[in-house]
């Protein structure tokens, strides 16, 4: 199990407490920031309509008027410790008891000598209220700097007690995030293990895990059926080349013991050999329809022609069998596409109905415009496929019993429809009670295109 310092869930989480703890830290800069601003227009404003009350106060009664305000007021206690002086045109106080050198006029930050604490900082406004006197009206800001002291030391204590709750939350999230992933990897690793059918686990919350969970399974579950389709392909293929195989190796053998006739023998040899290679070609020409790559050479292809010329080149074989053809096909109906791949796949659902079918069975070609699908059917009079195989005979190889001695193997109705897939349409079977109904469902109109991975799963 990775350490913390290289698990990326624990750096996700730490990266989010990180981002957390200085937004915080900037919301507090900036709330001391402002507060610290209020309190000086505060100050300003104090001790600006205090001195323009004492200039007021001067020209109304004078400056024996102003001297007994600023003993009167000099003398009475203030929580926010207001400052008076009085300053001639030489610079000497003459009233008040703030002690500082004369200012100049205009509201600043002076220093003064407080009796207690010394050298102290104070916001003053001063004003010349006559051509031989100053005033000068200043608030000492201890009161405001405390208030703000006080402000930084319950926010840090704030701050403080957030990055713990943050930290915390931080550590469950990442153990949650770790927990999630490696339950997601422990699955994984039995699947490479060699347990196929282990799957992710999905918890009823269907969240965002879930949803990953979910579509992993399902790739699971398509590489689950394409090693199945594996397997049974290879199967049938040993199944269906041993018999022509036997039968040539039987065959040359009686070439080498006796008298046979030469001829005779290499020509059948040479049928046996035919048949191997048919199989080998169909099975080609499957994965080359499935990969899609034709596609890219896909042509205006007039469907209602396609389908008359086969029907009236077919109907002769058919009857000579004792079966009967019968078309309907409505005009002027085209698509791109693969001309030639979609003649092979009604040929190949002609032959099926034709090979399948008993004497005297009626087949019926049609061709019908849908709306925005052309669907072109083959339907047979004959004993039909049960439903529940239906889904089975699409699939490579897949014969039925009953189909066992009948030429073939069994790879018709799957080139059909990995044709119908390739230009983004489906085959569909039904029972035509009686008998079967083969339908290509094509849409009409451009094809969309397909990444692999949905041409991989159309073709499945």
């Amino acid at each position: 199990m990775p350490s913390w310092r290289s698990s990326a869930a624990y750096r996700i989480a730490f990266a989010n407490f990180a981002a957390y703890a200085i937004g915080i830290a900037l919301l507090g800069a900036v709330i001391v920031a402002v507060i610290h601003a209020a309190f000086a227009r505060q100050l300003d404003s104090m001790v600006s309509d205090e001195a323009a009350t004492l200039a007021a106060e001067y020209r109304v009664g004078g400056a024996s008027e102003l001297s007994e305000t600023l003993a009167e007021r000099g003398s009475r206690p203030s929580s926010s410790r207001m400052l008076y002086a009085l300053f001639d045109a030489h610079g000497r106080r003459i009233g008040g008891s703030l002690v500082v050198n004369r200012p100049r006029p205009g509201l600043h930050e002076i220093t003064f000598i407080d009796p207690k604490e010394g050298p102290d900082a104070a916001r003053a406004m001063t004003l010349d209220i006559a051509p031989d006197r100053r005033i000068v009206v200043a608030v000492d800001s201890d009161w405001s700097e405390r208030f703000e002291r006080i402000v930084i030391i319950v926010f840090g204590v704030a701050f403080l007690g957030f990055c713990l709750l943050g930290f915390g939350g931080a550590v469950i999230l990442a153990r949650y995030l770790e927990r999630r992933l490696r339950s997601i990897s422990g699955s994984a690793q039995a699947i490479i293990g060699g347990d196929i059918r282990q799957r992710m686990p999905v918890s009823p919350r269907h969240d965002e895990f879930d949803q990953l969970a979910i579509t992993l399974n399902r790739m699971l579950n398509r590489i689950e059926g394409l090693l199945d389709n594996l397997r049974q392909v290879s199967g049938d293929i040993a199944h269906d080349l041993r018999t022509p195989l036997a039968r040539l190796r039987a065959r040359l053998e009686q070439g080498c013991v006796g008298d046979h006739d030469a001829r005779a023998i290499i020509e059948d040899a040479i049928t046996q050999v035919d048949e191997v290679l048919s199989l080998f070609a169909a099975i080609l020409r499957i994965a080359e329809i499935e990969s899609g790559e034709t596609r890219r050479f896909f042509k205006p292809v007039d469907l209602s022609a396609l389908t008359t010329e086969l029907a009236e080149s077919f109907a002769p074989s058919v009857e000579d069998e004792g079966r009967n053809l019968l078309w309907s096909v409505e005009p002027g109906i085209s698509r791109p596409g693969d001309r030639e791949l979609l003649a092979q796949a009604v040929i190949n659902l002609l032959e099926n109905a034709q090979r399948h079918t008993p004497p005297g069975t009626i087949i019926r070609l049609s061709l019908v415009d849908a709306g925005d699908i052309a669907c072109l059917s083959v339907v047979d009079s004959g004993p039909g496929v049960p439903r529940a195989e239906f889904a089975r005979v699409t699939k490579r190889f897949s014969r039925l019993q009953a189909s066992r001695n009948t030429a073939g193997h069994g790879l018709g109705l799957s080139l059909v429809n990995g044709v119908a897939h390739l230009h983004s349409g489906k085959l569909v079977l039904r029972d035509a009670e009686p008998g079967l109904s083969a339908t290509l469902e094509l849409p009409l109109g451009d094809i969309p295109d397909m990444n692999p991975d949905q041409e991989k799963e159309n073709a499945r």
